[in-house]
């Protein structure tokens, strides 16, 4: 009966991370599918940029690290909630990038949110090191990926 009720409770909060990680991917998208053309195609792009088909993957993938990060902190013994707590702030800076950037096509200031939310990254990282060490190399991919995205930010920031 206990580990049935376990399995249902890890599933549970799997879930629950699962469609809160997941929320960024979905807002971020409609905004840039509502809101990227023709503005973004018009932008002077560098030789850096990878094709658009590229992002999806990606992010996907990414979406799914950190959502197994935070779940299996979060079944960890010595968790901390404060570290819930900037995990949930980092996901309002991650959906506020796309918002900023397509949304509002302000490129200055989608640079601060990025290198905002690369901070946040690296905190959570090492906060998760402390406790689960696989929750912390499963967001090692995120931040790689996001100082990609401060540098293709940068560069757009700098050709436009």
């Amino acid at each position: 009966m206990y580990n049935t009720l376990m399995l249902k409770n890890k599933f549970i909060s799997f879930i629950l991370f699962f469609i809160i990680t997941f929320s960024a991917s979905f807002i971020g998208s409609i905004v840039t599918i509502s809101f990227k053309e023709p503005w973004y195609s018009q932008l002077i792009k560098s030789n850096y940029n990878p094709p658009d088909w590229v992002f999806a993957p990606v992010w996907t993938s990414l979406y799914l690290m950190m959502t197994l990060a935070i779940w299996l902190y979060w079944h960890s013994k010595n968790r901390e909630i404060n570290t819930i707590y900037i995990y949930f702030i980092h996901i309002v800076f991650n959906t506020t990038w796309s918002i900023v950037f397509f949304g509002l096509h302000q490129i200055l200031l989608a640079l601060i949110v990025l290198v905002i939310l690369i901070i946040l990254i690296i905190i959570l990282i090492f906060k998760f090191k402390r406790v689960n060490y696989v929750s912390a190399y499963l967001m090692i991919p995120y931040l790689l990926w996001s100082c990609y995205a401060l540098f293709l930010n940068f560069n757009l920031y700098i050709l436009n």
